[in-house]
């Protein structure tokens, strides 16, 4: 099998609306920046539900697919295949079933820490059926993790709970103590990136509205402001922020990167990438995939679906302010945007997985120049049970990139 420099790593959830009860998958999409040339594969994993965030482990020997579905679910990186699945439930039975380990952060090769239930655990990828608690994680839904420049802090972001409402926090737990800090913050944080030499992080807003004002399981995007938070690890306070108004198309984000000079996160309700100046934390700019209200037309089945799927999720009468939103949020485009969002190591691409386009994108960075386009195949040519009508989306989610020149792995304090 011919070799490539890099390997972008894409969890799959499907064809749906809500990425969170959709399918379990990923799409490795292989890519030669010298040539142009590329290669990708696609697998989805049966009696998994939910593929969210993609990782590989320190040594590249192992892909883990986080999901919402309660597995923790390992694939070989070459050839997709599923190298081993644990259930959670075996652990700590959570309050909602979108509570799953969604992502881990790595404490070396084989030691990982992923949240499950009300706590964070502590793996072994030699012993996957034997775990140990690490410490309450003190967040009503945890999710996206990510471990600071010395390796001492990991830190992570939490979503609204279905019951328990709206989130406005994030966790800090200290590997050299134990301990775990909550900060609560004016705004929700999913998704989390840590600065590449301090020990700061950097929490991203992502602001919605409760179907009938109380249910945060069908909620709909918000076009309200959105912000960037710098927090300190060790103190557990803000030190700065950006906040963009409404107007700014930056609503919804998923993956979040860093360069030396920018904080870069994706929007899947926007449609953009954002990029903001670190030094300054006050100024911006943009790479927009928005197709637009004409746009979309072009992508019948999926906007259908779109559409479908929106008024399922709440009564049209009573919550046609989230619709209201949703389009000025969108833009008027009924399909959604950029999920994956990775940078590459020596910091000269930047890589991107379109949901509602169907398509990875790989730009020249810092000047944002489009170097390569690649539409894949629907869902119909990976799973022949899918009739020609229905919604062809691979459903891209979050992902890792995996290139030459890897960063350095911190040592566990």
């Amino acid at each position: 099998m011919r070799l490539y420099p890099y390997a972008f790593h894409i969890a799959l959830d499907g064809n749906g609306l809500n990425g969170l009860e959709g399918r379990a998958g990923v799409c490795v999409f292989r890519y030669d920046p010298a040539t142009g040339d590329h290669a990708y594969k696609v697998t989805y994993y049966g009696g998994a539900s939910g593929g969210h965030a993609p990782n590989v482990d320190p040594s590249r020997r192992v892909g883990f697919l986080g999901n919402t579905g309660q597995h923790l679910l390992f694939y070989d990186l070459a050839t997709l295949e599923e190298v081993d699945r644990v259930s959670t439930l075996r652990f700590e039975v959570p309050d909602t079933t979108i509570k799953g380990s969604t992502h881990l952060v790595w404490l070396d090769d084989t030691q990982f820490v992923t949240a499950i239930g009300e706590h964070l655990w502590r793996f072994d990828l030699n012993r996957l059926t034997k775990a140990e608690v690490v410490a309450p994680h003190g967040l009503k839904l945890p999710h996206a993790m990510k471990r600071t420049a010395s390796g001492r802090y990991v830190v992570y972001g939490g979503m609204d709970h279905p019951s328990r409402g709206e989130a406005r926090e994030v966790g800090i737990l200290d590997t050299r103590t134990g301990t775990v800090r909550t900060v609560t913050l004016p705004t929700t944080c999913w998704h989390v990136v840590c600065h590449p030499v301090l020990d700061l992080f950097y929490a991203i807003s992502f602001r919605v509205h409760p179907a009938d004002r109380t249910d945060y399981a069908h909620w709909g995007m918000a076009w309200l402001r959105e912000y960037a938070y710098e927090i300190d690890a060790e103190d557990g306070c803000v030190l700065r922020h950006w906040a963009a108004d409404r107007d700014v198309p930056a609503h919804v984000n998923s993956d979040v990167t860093i360069s030396d000079t920018e904080l870069i996160f994706c929007t899947g309700g926007s449609q953009t990438v954002v990029l903001v100046d670190l030094r300054t934390m006050s100024s911006h700019r943009l790479i927009d995939e928005n197709p637009g209200a004409l746009g979309s037309l072009g992508y019948p089945r999926e906007s259908l679906n779109t559409l479908g799927e929106s008024l399922m999720r709440g009564n049209f009468f009573s919550n046609s302010h989230l619709f209201g939103e949703a389009l000025r949020v969108s833009r008027g485009s009924l399909v959604d945007g950029i999920y994956a969002c990775q940078l590459s190591a020596d910091q000269s691409l930047l890589f991107t997985a379109n949901r509602g386009l169907n398509h990875v994108t790989v730009y020249d960075y810092p000047s944002l120049e489009l170097r390569d386009r690649v539409t894949l195949p629907g869902l119909q040519e990976f799973d022949p049970g899918v009739a020609d009508w229905v919604d062809p989306r691979l459903g891209f989610h979050h992902s890792h990139l995996v290139g030459p020149d890897p960063t350095p792995f911190p040592t566990a304090p």
